[in-house]
C-alpha cells in the first residue's frame, strides 16, 4: 500500500468517526432564574423597578417573553398604574401558551409567588445586564470574524479595526454616555454642584486650574466638555505653554475613593497628551528643564555638572509619579485618536486631553478632497469627543502667514487656518503672542540711535508673553500677560509690577 493511499484511507476513517460523534453546541450565556426572580420582585413591589430601570432594558432579557413582561410592567408603572399579575393579565390573554399546562397569565402568578425580595432586585438586574453584554460580545466577535473573511475591497483592515473598537467602546460605555434627555431640575442640580465645588476649591475655580493665576481668573479654569483652541505662529511657545499646563494639572492630581469604589478627582487631573509632532522624549526633556531649572539645551547636549545631574534625577523621580500619558504616534486619524482617548479613560482615567497639533490629524476623507471639509470633520469630532468623555480638550493650531504682513502682529480669529470650522466648533480660542520674538529680529547696527531705541523697546518686552482670548462662550475675552523663561521653555505668572502698559490690553 502506497503512502498516499494509506493517508487517504486514514482521512476517510477520521471523517467517518467524526460523523458518528454527537455535535455539541454552546448556548449563549443566560440565567432564566435571575430573570424570573427579578420580574417576580417587581410584580410584588413596583418600587423594585426603580433599582434597575436606570441600566436595564427589555432587550437585555434572554427570554423574549420576559422582555415583554418587563417592558409592559415598566409602561404601566410610568403612567401611575399598579403592575400586578392581575392588572397585567389583560395584556397577555391572547399570548401563546408557555406549554400545554400553563398560560402566560398563569405564569405571571407563578413569577409573583416565587419572587425574590426587593433587596436583591439590583443584584439580579446586574446579572441579567452582564449576561446580555456577554451575548453582545459574542455577536460582535462573530461579526469581526465574518468581516475579516469576507471584507470587500473598500473595507481595509484599518477600517475594520476602527469599527470594532467603536462598537466595543459603545458596548462598554452604554448607560454612561448619551442617556438622552434630562429634566431641567437635574440640569440645575448639576449646575449647583459645580458652583459648590468652585466655592470650596482653592481659587474658586469651576474647572481645572492651569497653575497660571491670571489665565485661571479669566477662564474659571478649564471647563469640562469644552474644546479649547490654542493657536499661534511658529516659535511663539504654543507647545511650551500647553506642556506647562499639562504638567501643572498632572502634578497636583489628587483623588478620593467613593462609596461605589470609583476614584473621584478632587484636585488636578489625569492628562492625556497626543504629541503628533514632537517625541515623548522631547516633551519629557522640556518638562524636566522647567521643573529642574536647567536649560533644556544643556540637558540635550549632556553639558551638566554632577550636582545638576543629581537634581535632574531627584526631579525625574517626582515627575514619574504624575498621571501624564503621552502618545507620540504621528499621522493618526480623528477616529484613531478618539478610540485611544476612550481606552485611556477606561483604563487609567482622564481629566484633560491635549492634541499637538490639529493640522497633523487626518479625517476619513480621501486624498484630493477639500482640506477645509477635513478640518471641519476633525474639529467636529474633537468637540463631540470632549462632550462624550466629559473632559476639556486643548487642541493646538497653526496660524496663517497673513499675521506677518501686518504691522501689529497680534493674532486675530481670522488668522486661523480653515478658520470657519475651528472658530465655530471651539468653545474657547486663545492665541499665544510674544512681541519679544519680533523685536529681537529687528535689531539694528550697534552704536546707532536706532540701536538705543531698540534696547529700550527690548527691555520693555523681554521675558513677557500674552495669551489673547479671542473667543469664550462662557466668559469674557481679553488679554492675559505671562512671564516666559525661554531657557527653561516655561510660562509663569507675571508679577504685577512687570505687567505691560494698558495699551496692550
Amino acid at each position: 500500500m502506497t503512502t498516499n493511499t494509506a493517508l487517504l484511507q486514514t482521512d476517510k476513517l477520521r471523517e467517518a468517526a467524526q460523523a458518528t460523534e454527537p455535535v455539541h453546541f454552546r448556548e449563549a450565556p443566560h440565567n432564566i432564574e435571575a430573570e424570573q426572580a427579578l420580574l417576580g420582585a417587581i410584580l410584588i413591589n413596583n418600587e423594585a423597578l426603580d433599582r434597575v430601570s436606570a441600566f436595564l432594558e427589555a432587550e437585555h432579557f434572554f427570554d423574549p417573553l420576559h422582555g415583554q413582561i418587563y417592558e409592559t410592567t415598566g409602561k404601566m408603572i410610568q403612567v401611575g398604574k399598579q403592575a400586578t399579575p392581575i392588572t397585567l393579565k389583560t395584556f397577555f390573554e391572547n399570548a401563546e401558551p408557555i406549554d400545554a399546562h400553563m398560560t402566560v397569565p398563569q405564569y405571571l402568578g407563578t413569577l409573583a409567588t416565587n419572587a425574590a425580595t426587593i433587596i436583591n432586585a439590583e443584584d439580579y438586574g446586574r446579572t441579567i445586564y452582564d449576561l446580555a453584554v456577554r451575548r453582545h460580545l459574542i455577536v460582535l466577535g462573530e461579526d469581526m470574524v465574518n468581516s475579516a473573511y469576507d471584507a470587500p475591497i473598500d473595507f481595509p483592515p484599518e477600517s475594520q479595526i476602527q469599527e470594532a473598537e467603536t462598537r466595543l467602546y459603545d458596548l462598554a460605555e452604554r448607560g454612561k454616555y448619551g442617556q438622552g434627555f434630562m429634566t431641567f431640575g437635574t440640569a440645575l442640580t448639576h449646575a449647583i454642584d459645580m458652583a459648590a465645588a468652585a466655592y470650596e476649591r482653592d481659587g474658586h475655580l469651576s474647572g481645572l486650574a492651569t497653575g497660571l493665576n491670571d489665565l485661571d481668573n479669566k477662564m474659571g479654569g478649564l471647563q469640562s466638555s469644552d474644546l479649547i483652541i490654542l493657536a499661534g505662529r511658529p516659535s511663539m511657545g504654543k507647545t511650551a505653554l500647553v506642556t506647562n499646563i499639562a504638567y501643572n494639572i498632572a502634578k497636583t492630581y489628587r483623588s478620593e475613593k467613593q462609596p461605589d469604589g470609583t476614584d473621584k478627582t478632587v484636585d488636578g487631573g489625569r492628562v492625556g497628551f497626543f504629541s503628533l509632532e514632537m517625541s515623548a522624549e522631547q516633551l519629557a526633556t522640556r518638562i524636566l528643564s522647567e521643573q529642574s531649572e536647567i536649560a533644556s539645551e544643556k540637558i540635550r547636549r549632556g553639558m551638566i555638572t554632577e550636582d545638576e545631574f543629581r537634581k535632574l534625577s531627584e526631579v525625574a523621580k517626582v515627575m514619574s509619579q504624575s498621571p501624564l500619558y503621552i502618545d507620540q504616534t504621528g499621522g493618526i486619524s480623528i477616529a484613531q485618536l478618539s478610540a485611544r482617548a476612550r481606552k485611556l479613560k477606561r483604563q487609567k482615567g482622564l481629566d484633560l486631553l491635549i492634541v499637538d497639533y490639529l493640522q497633523l490629524l487626518s479625517g476619513s476623507s480621501k486624498r484630493g478632497d477639500n482640506r477645509v471639509q477635513e478640518i471641519t470633520e476633525i474639529t467636529t469630532g474633537l468637540k463631540a469627543l470632549a462632550k462624550e468623555l466629559a473632559v476639556p480638550i486643548i487642541a493646538l493650531s497653526q496660524l496663517s502667514r497673513q499675521v506677518e504682513q501686518r504691522e501689529d502682529k497680534r493674532p486675530q480669529l481670522s488668522d486661523l487656518r480653515e478658520s470657519g470650522s475651528i472658530e465655530q466648533d471651539a468653545d474657547v480660542v486663545m492665541f499665544v503672542f510674544r512681541e519679544e520674538y519680533y523685536v529681537e529680529r529687528q535689531k539694528p547696527r550697534e552704536g546707532t540711535a536706532e540701536f538705543n531705541d531698540w534696547q529700550t523697546q527690548m527691555m520693555a518686552v523681554s521675558g513677557k508673553a500674552e495669551v489673547i482670548i479671542g473667543k469664550q462662550r462662557h466668559g469674557p475675552v481679553g488679554t492675559v500677560q505671562l512671564a516666559f523663561e525661554s531657557q527653561f521653555t516655561r510660562f509663569a505668572n507675571l508679577a504685577r509690577e512687570f505687567q505691560l502698559p494698558e495699551r496692550y490690553e
